[in-house]
């Protein structure tokens, strides 16, 4: 079933391609593969990328919430690098172009997601303090792509390098995943030391 690409905000798909057009930008980039890429380079699959907040549930329920869109960067033959965009009070602005195992693992994400035969609408979902990103599939094809916790039903793929004891890879329903994480990010108890 194909993925339901959700389009990226017309001012976020503006600043990369502005950024690409700038030797600059190209230049200063920390990615080789940028760098080096010979012919023309194009802004493909954006993607909004959420944050997961507040998972260990002592600030209240988990929530995302949306802090960018990433753009593979594609040159003629393949991804190169990734192109990401922020928030600003202005609306969006070019923030950094990145390169790393995460695009290999998102492409292999995303052509796992395509063999599905339930449609979905593709998102990464970070958990920072665990330095862990997924690939989010959202059940609701239709849904604003800026907004919404991940469902009981949605699928988080976990994208290599995954934290220690988390399998990349496999899906995981939201539901099954969320008390993994929040036993990972809850402290452990202290110990009371003898009087």
């Amino acid at each position: 079933m194909p993925l339901h690409v959700p389009p990226a905000p017309a001012p976020a798909l503006r600043s990369v391609l502005s950024a690409l057009g700038s030797p600059s930008a190209v230049r200063e980039a920390r990615t080789p593969s940028l760098k080096a890429a010979q012919g023309p380079l194009t802004p493909d699959l954006p993607l909004p990328v959420h944050v997961l907040e507040q998972v260990t549930g002592r600030g209240g329920a988990p929530r995302s919430r949306l802090t960018g869109w990433r753009f593979l960067i594609r040159g003629t033959e393949r991804v190169v690098a990734a192109g990401e965009t922020v928030r600003t009070a202005d609306g969006w602005a070019f923030a950094y172009f990145c390169e790393g195992p995460y695009l290999a693992s998102t492409e292999r994400a995303l052509r796992q997601a395509e063999a599905l035969a339930t449609p979905y609408q593709p998102r990464l979902l970070s958990v920072p303090e665990l330095y862990m990103l997924t690939l989010w599939l959202h059940g609701d094809v239709t849904a604003d792509a800026s907004s919404g916790l991940p469902g009981p039903g949605d699928l988080l793929v976990p994208l290599a390098p995954a934290p220690p004891g988390i399998a990349a890879h496999r899906p995981h329903r939201f539901a099954e995943l969320l008390p993994v994480l929040t036993l990972r990010l809850t402290p452990a108890p202290l110990l009371k030391t003898p009087a």
